[in-house]
């Protein structure tokens, strides 16, 4: 490596990013913005935009030769290294005024993802992540006010985030489980419509998420995966195969919850009848 690449390792240039395109997101919070639609349920603002320029802009000017995939932009460049962004997630919270919100930076290399980083733009704080597993270290921290502390799961809160967002064109697991009794008499459901839940199940905040649809590649879930997985949390698909191995994620703060919440969203998962 480098000395460049040492002073300025992944995991920095991740952080660098995500902080950018939050410093954009919340300048802009709570001002009158445009929307720009993409379909009849779903809009970008000009904030989206504005996060993934600095964000792209930041990551050019350490890693030019990198790949970059942004939810507003698209895809550029060809390397096998290649930075999946999600400037605004959350975008309709946002537009609202309801501060929950993530900007979600992550790297994919051959080796997996090895730097990811939700920023939630309104607190400041930053959940992130080298990629690092092992017996010494969770390799998954908060940074706030400058200091970096150890994401910790804990199934401690029993709320359980559940994605609603679905398809249009199929029956989604999240709507049917909400409404699920059984669930409702073991954990509190939540429906936040943002991925910086996924971070708060890593940090303790949450016992879990769950959501329906494919997931691998993606800019929404990318980052959020990668914190949970190196916090330790059980990250499995919605039938407890590997993730990306099937549909959805559920992602638990311990074995415990992760096999209860597989029982619960069973019976929601065959009564779709999708594959």
């Amino acid at each position: 490596m480098d000395a460049f690449r040492q002073a300025f390792p992944d995991e920095a240039v991740a952080i660098a990013a995500a902080t950018a395109g939050a410093a954009v997101v919340r300048e802009m919070y709570g001002t009158d913005l445009s929307h720009f639609d993409k379909s009849p349920t779903d809009f970008a603002t000009e904030a989206d935009i504005a996060s993934e320029k600095a964000i792209r802009e930041t990551i050019a000017t350490y890693r030019p030769e990198d790949a970059f995939e942004g939810e507003e932009t698209g895809r550029s460049g060809d390397g096998e290294r290649r930075w999946l962004v999600d400037p605004l997630c959350g975008t309709l919270n946002y537009a609202a005024q309801t501060p929950l919100a993530a900007v979600n930076v992550a790297l994919v290399t051959p080796d997996g993802v090895t730097a990811a980083v939700a920023a939630d733009p309104i607190s400041e704080e930053i959940f992130w992540t080298d990629g690092a597993s092992t017996s010494s270290t969770t390799g998954a921290w908060l940074r706030r006010g400058g200091g970096d502390t150890v994401l910790t799961p804990t199934p401690r809160t029993r709320l359980v985030d559940i994605q609603c967002d679905g398809m249009l064109d199929r029956p989604f697991v999240g709507g049917q489980l909400v409404a699920d009794p059984h669930l409702r008499a073991n954990f509190g459901p939540r429906v936040m419509s943002s991925t910086l839940a996924v971070a708060w199940v890593a940090a303790g905040r949450r016992a879990a998420y769950v959501t329906d649809g494919y997931l691998e590649g993606s800019v929404h879930f990318t980052a959020g995966i990668a914190l949970c997985q190196a916090a330790g949390c059980v990250v499995t698909d919605l039938e407890g195969n590997p993730i990306h191995t099937g549909r959805g994620m559920i992602a638990a703060a311990d074995e415990a919850t992760h096999r209860k919440l597989l029982d619960l969203v069973r019976p929601h998962l065959e009564a779709t009848g999708a594959p």
